[in-house]
């Protein structure tokens, strides 16, 4: 049967049309902010792989150098400080929760859901200011000890390993403030700052990975 342009056809019946209702999106698009981030880690892990690299090379043509030196290590003090930092890490973990429930600050009742993203943000502040400030305890120690950036192979593998990470570390500790400095400033905490604080969290659990490989490599692969 064939239809007029007025949708009438030959005999006479008005038809129609049919009509076609547009499908739901349900592709959700990545933040673009959380890409960019994840992308910037990859060139940081290239560059600690680097320094990975730097460490064993002269590891292996210095192996008695290595035997000698590593004797100094305060191999306790480096693990108690490694538990401070990988537990910064879980109340990172923990304030990202929050944030994602857009709950900023404490809240009535009882349980860790009741805690927001400022105190356990500030929390893991504390352990990371104490990490580095072991750090700068355990470099005086070694000094004491002849171990320097300029004495031999060693030290220098030593420190700029470790030192380029304590760097990391601080920048951390910068970015948590600036984070917890823009949760003060705004009158309502909305996505923006929840997706702050998740990225935050992902160079924060980057830095701790990164350190739990130093610290096997330098205190455990001597």
């Amino acid at each position: 049967m064939q239809k007029s342009p007025a949708g009438i056809s030959n005999n006479g019946r008005v038809t129609t049309p049919a009509t076609y209702a547009p499908a739901p999106r349900t592709v959700k698009r990545p933040d673009p902010v959380s890409v960019g981030t994840i992308v910037w880690l990859g060139s940081e892990v290239m560059f600690f792989a680097g320094l990975f690299a730097i460490y064993f090379t002269l590891r292996s043509t210095s192996a008695g150098l290595w035997e000698e030196q590593t004797a100094a290590l305060n191999i306790p003090f480096a693990l108690v400080n490694t538990i401070i930092l990988v537990a910064s890490s879980v109340t990172c973990q923990m304030g990202v929760f929050a944030a994602e429930r857009l709950q900023p600050y404490n809240v009535k009742g009882t349980g860790w859901k009741t805690w927001g993203m400022v105190p356990w943000f500030w929390i893991t502040f504390a352990l990371g200011a104490i990490f580095v400030s072991g750090q700068v305890w355990e470099y005086a120690q070694l000094v004491a000890h002849g171990v320097t950036l300029s004495g031999d192979s060693y030290g220098s593998a030593f420190y700029l390993t470790t030192g380029f990470h304590a760097l990391h570390v601080t920048g951390g500790l910068v970015a948590f403030l600036l984070t917890l400095g823009r949760v003060y400033a705004v009158k309502k905490f909305t996505h923006k700052e929840a997706t702050t604080a998740v990225v935050v969290s992902y160079y924060w659990h980057f830095v701790d990975v990164v350190w739990i490989a130093l610290f096997i490599v330098i205190y455990f692969l001597q």
